[in-house]
């Protein structure tokens, strides 16, 4: 996806993980088109009688989906060429003029803030230009992918003695303060809230031969050692599987070297002159005793760093609620947590047992039929997922009276979700850097609503 200019899929949806990070990248995609045929041997695909090969151009419509063959010209919008690409200058723009007047008016009644979910510099840059105050969730393994970054994070996970993963995690903690450090630096001030490793570990991985034996040469062994060690990750279930807070109690190491990597970032562009806010989250926990494991790390590591460059840096640790047993016991993960952000990507998968990335076969059914009004992963179900959430408000901030509370799934961007959130209380909502024009109007909105009913009552 990176590599990419747009992006395609013939399964999934418009609530897929492809179609989610496509829309934080900013890249036009069209995903779940299913009479779209892909043929991995011959490497084309086929729609309707029509076969295009590898290499040749496609063009597509992110708004309606439609797909075309060749390439058509196309140029971005006024808004973008004003605030992001600087290529048009605010009084040239007569969209601009009324987008910024109605932009500072939304301003002026909403009371939710307005985050963004990216991890790199250009992506901040945008949403910033857009109106974001700060980063809501930072995907950390994101940036693992970058160039041969991969075969050293690879080699971390398969290394067979501590020395073996000492060594890869020595090379990987260069490429996050560098990636640490440009995030802090393009925020300016602004608070940044990055998510501990997450996704399960087979996910970085080889999968095809030619990957399994260009690895097995870098790492001195040979292909069978690396297609084993493979195999033994393999999982049944990944989405529930050994991945978030539980990959940082079974490899410690690697949340050490992350809390590391920020706290050598941070204090390296406080000391150049900058004001730095990290805000550590720990993903997918559902019992206290996961967040206190994680916690004690993420201080003692703190405060090593802080005694070695003498900066001292003010952060704070949260967690997210993404499982049915962290918004029940938000009581008791609030004596721990500074913070919740609300995941409500997999809190919806997790709440209704439903696969996101697989949903798309049958959901339009459901919408059509009225048994749900809406899709869950768009639009937040508010009697479940809802509920959760509201129940998770209650205890959290019945412990805690000021423990500050965001969303940061993809609702975060959706109209009816901003407000539900704002009626239920949140400090912030959280989305991809180009839907916040839409969130900042949608929360003033809320507001306004909500005033409304009020003086109504």
């Amino acid at each position: 996806m990176i590599a990419s200019a747009g992006i395609l899929t013939s399964r999934g949806g418009v609530s897929s993980h492809a179609a989610l990070v496509a829309r934080q990248m900013g890249k036009v995609c069209v995903a779940g088109a299913g009479e779209v045929h892909i043929d991995y041997r011959a490497r084309s695909l086929t729609c309707k009688g029509v076969t295009i090969s590898e290499g040749e151009p496609i063009s597509i419509n992110g708004t309606t989906g439609e797909v075309f063959a060749g390439e058509i010209a196309t140029a971005d919008s006024e808004l973008k060429q004003v605030l992001v690409g600087k290529t048009l200058k605010p009084g040239q723009s007569e969209v601009f003029k009324y987008y910024d007047f109605i932009m500072k008016l939304a301003d002026k009644y909403r009371t939710l803030g307005l985050r963004t979910n990216a991890d790199e510099p250009d992506q901040v840059q945008a949403a910033i230009a857009f109106g974001a105050e700060g980063i809501g969730l930072c995907r950390t393994e994101h940036m693992f992918f970058k160039g041969t970054r991969i075969d050293h994070v690879r080699m971390m996970i398969l290394a067979k003695s501590e020395d073996e993963r000492r060594a890869a995690l020595e090379k990987v903690i260069e490429y996050q303060i560098e990636d640490f450090e440009g995030l802090f630096k393009t925020l300016d001030g602004r608070p940044a809230c990055i998510r501990l490793l997450d996704p399960p570990l087979h996910e970085f991985l080889p999968h095809e031969h030619a990957q399994m034996a260009d690895l097995a040469q870098k790492m001195h062994v040979n292909t069978e050692d690396i297609r084993a060690r493979v195999a033994a990750l393999h999982e049944a279930n990944p989405m529930l599987g050994h991945r978030g807070c539980r990959l940082g109690i079974s490899f410690p190491q690697i949340s050490e070297m992350q809390v590391r990597a920020i706290f050598l970032a941070a204090s390296k562009v406080q000391k150049q002159g900058t004001k730095v806010r990290p805000e550590i989250m720990v993903p997918l926990v559902g019992f206290v005793a996961e967040l206190e494991h994680q916690v004690e790390i993420i201080h003692r590591v703190a405060a090593d760093v802080m005694k070695e460059t003498g900066q001292k840096i003010k952060y704070q640790v949260g967690t997210m609620i993404e499982v049915p047993r962290g918004a029940i016991t938000a009581d008791e993960i609030a004596r721990v947590a500074e913070f919740f952000s609300f995941g409500t990507n997999d809190l919806t998968q997790t709440t209704l047992g439903m696969s996101r990335d697989d949903s798309g076969t049958f959901l339009p059914r459901y919408v059509e039929l009225g048994i749900v009004k809406a899709n869950p992963f768009a639009s937040i179900d508010p009697i479940g997922v809802g509920t959760l959430v509201i129940m998770a408000v209650e205890k959290g901030r019945a412990t805690q009276p000021d423990i500050k509370l965001g969303i940061c799934g993809e609702h975060g961007g959706d109209p009816k979700s901003i407000e539900f959130c704002h009626n239920v209380g949140l400090n912030y909502v959280s989305c991809s850097p180009y839907r916040i024009p839409v969130a900042r109007l949608s929360a003033a909105q809320a507001a306004l609503k909500a005033r409304n009913v009020k003086s109504n009552e």
